[in-house]
């Protein structure tokens, strides 16, 4: 069995391993505790730039050095920001570790910053690309209706002001604030040597300086009223979200929470696909999500259907959210649930990239690491009565916002009363 070693740096840098003696190859990671959401107003966007801005060189490689670098090694680059964490990653043969290694710190820790100019502009067609898709856009404004004035409410990729008008000393100092080594999680798994990707990271840090703590983000709000948002768009379909608060990353529920989620609308089994899609053909694309965050969390469904099928969709959509207040699951339901979600976690867990991203994530959020028999007997422990527990929580009666975007308002917000005890009226 892998086992996963860590070592904490007196800069405060944490590196994690494990060991997958079967493989060839290593997936590596740095995760960096910034994100959307703790950034200001005026900074609503600054991480997902800089997370670009990564890309653009270092004060040693130029940005085509890096792609012809990573092309040379047969190896995948990339990144992502999310509401609370940066991530640059990478998958490559073992041999080529320590080289991929050296070019991913230097673009962590000392970006160059130039071409900056050319990249605010790939942001803002990224950010109208964006813009253009509703069945992306509409879970940010559940995120709106959820949370309301709250960072986490805000989109991610940011506002096209703030990456058009912030000048480079500005972002440059952002990354001096947040890219700190306390703040910082090196995750490696596969045919990975602990000591020598320690040795790796003293030798490549920034300066061997700890850095100024990053202030706690803005806690999420303690209580939060169910709102309605809506945002008129020539569209062919109609796109609907209903959702609220979930669970935070560490609560216990969390394995419940994924079994739920897989028997009410995370599966092609699932009660909302089969119900709004399958028996009905009132829609291509419906399901049901989760996202956790520190101290709080969201849940929510996605429908996408045409106009003059909105109405019946909810309908819908409002029976099952009844049926599943009255009886969470069968055992039946429930034991098709926990399988899946079993195999899931054991399916992912045989991929480098999978296990390096557990490690991260575990370790930047202060997590347990279970192994993966750990994850599997929790999950066989869930039981009809914690679903319903569950159930009565996160899918309570007034408790839903509802978000849409579509040609026509007062369709959606009939629809939408047609569920009149989910969501506020």
């Amino acid at each position: 069995m892998a086992e996963h070693r860590i070592t904490q740096l007196d800069s405060g840098l944490r590196i994690v391993t494990e060991d997958m003696p079967s493989v060839r190859s290593a997936a590596l990671g740095f995760f960096v505790a910034t994100g959307s959401r703790g950034e200001a107003p005026a900074e609503a966007g600054l991480s997902h730039f800089l997370e670009h801005l990564l890309f653009r060189g270092t004060e040693r490689y130029a940005s085509a050095q890096i792609d012809q670098l990573f092309d040379g090694m047969g190896a995948e680059l990339n990144a992502g920001t999310d509401k609370e964490s940066t991530t640059v990653y990478a998958r490559m043969l073992d041999q080529h570790l320590p080289a991929a290694f050296d070019v991913m710190a230097d673009m962590v820790w000392r970006p160059a910053f130039t071409d900056v100019d050319p990249e605010r502009e790939v942001v803002l067609e990224e950010i109208a690309m964006y813009e253009d898709d509703p069945q992306d856009t509409v879970f940010d404004v559940l995120g709106e209706a959820v949370f309301g004035e709250h960072p986490l409410g805000r989109p991610i990729i940011g506002r096209a002001p703030v990456i058009r008008d912030t000048p480079v000393e500005q972002i440059a100092e952002y990354h001096s604030r947040r890219y700190v080594p306390g703040q910082v999680v090196i995750a490696a798994a596969g045919s990975v040597d602990h000591d020598a990707i320690v040795a790796l990271a003293e030798r490549t840090l920034r300066n061997g300086a700890a850095g100024d703590p990053v202030a706690a983000p803005q806690p999420a709000p303690s209580e939060l009223v169910p709102a309605i948002r809506f945002q008129r768009k020539d569209t062919e379909q109609c796109h609907v979200c209903l959702g609220g608060v979930g669970l935070p990353r560490g609560d216990e529920r969390r394995f419940a929470a994924r079994v739920l989620d897989a028997i009410f609308g995370g599966l092609s089994s699932s009660r909302l696909f089969q119900a709004v899609r399958e028996e009905r053909g009132l829609a291509y694309s419906v399901y049901s999500f989760a996202g956790q965050y520190t101290d709080t969390g969201q849940i929510g469904l996605y429908v996408g259907t045409r106009p003059d099928n909105l109405r019946d969709a909810m309908k819908v959509v409002s029976a099952e959210l009844g049926r599943l207040r009255e009886t969470p699951a069968t055992e039946e339901e429930l034991v098709r649930a926990r399988e899946n979600v079993k195999a899931r976690v054991v399916l992912g867990m045989e991929s480098t990239g999978a296990r390096m991203h557990r490690l991260g994530g575990s370790l930047l959020f202060d997590l347990p690491l279970l192994d993966t028999d750990e994850v599997m007997a929790r999950i066989d422990a869930v039981t009809l009565d914690d679903l319903r527990a569950l159930t009565d929580e996160l899918w309570a009666p007034g408790a839903l916002s509802a978000a849409g975007i579509g040609p026509d308002e007062d369709a959606f917000r009939a629809a939408v009363d047609d569920i009149a005890d989910a969501v506020p009226a």
